[in-house]
Order: structure tokens, then sequence, then C-alpha cells
């Protein structure tokens, strides 16, 4: 956690942070689905991998690169995989 603490720290400082959160353990997902009124609650997440999401950042990057070095960054502090995607 000090490193992640560390590279929050950084994003704040530079004007670059938004928003990061952590996510409970997949286990605890459900999929709920109530289009049409279907009410179907699956008690289970919706994919099935040996890999999962455990926390995400929202950034403020000036572009593309700039968002793949902190993400690499990221990646490096949080010891995990970080998938990278603009928000739309």
């Amino acid at each position: 956690m000090v490193a992640i603490d560390a590279f929050n720290d950084q994003l704040k400082a530079n004007n670059q942070w938004i928003f990061a959160g952590g996510l409970a353990a997949v286990g605890s997902a459900r999929v709920i689905d109530n289009r049409k009124n279907a009410n179907i609650d699956t008690g289970k997440p919706l994919f099935s991998a040996a890999e999962n999401f455990s926390g995400f950042w929202l950034i403020e990057a000036d572009n593309h690169e700039v968002a793949k070095s902190l993400a690499f960054a990221g990646s490096l502090a949080c010891n995990r995989k970080v998938e990278l995607r603009a928000l739309l």
C-alpha cells in the first residue's frame, strides 16, 4: 500500500488525480439484469477468469502517451496489470 499511496500522492501533486478505488473480491460480485423487468440476480460474477480487476484509477492526462506512462507507473505501484482505456 505504501507504493500505491505514493503513486496516488504523485497523481494529486501533478493535478492528474480524479478518483481511485479498490474493489471487493470477485467472489462477492453478482450480475443484476433487469432489462425488460427480467429481475435476474445471477449471484455470481459476469466473467470467470484467472485474473480480475482489483481496483481502478480515473486520471487526467494531456495525451495518450502521458496516460500510458502513468499506467506503467501504476502497474509498478500496485504490482498488478493495468488496463488503459479512455473515458468517453
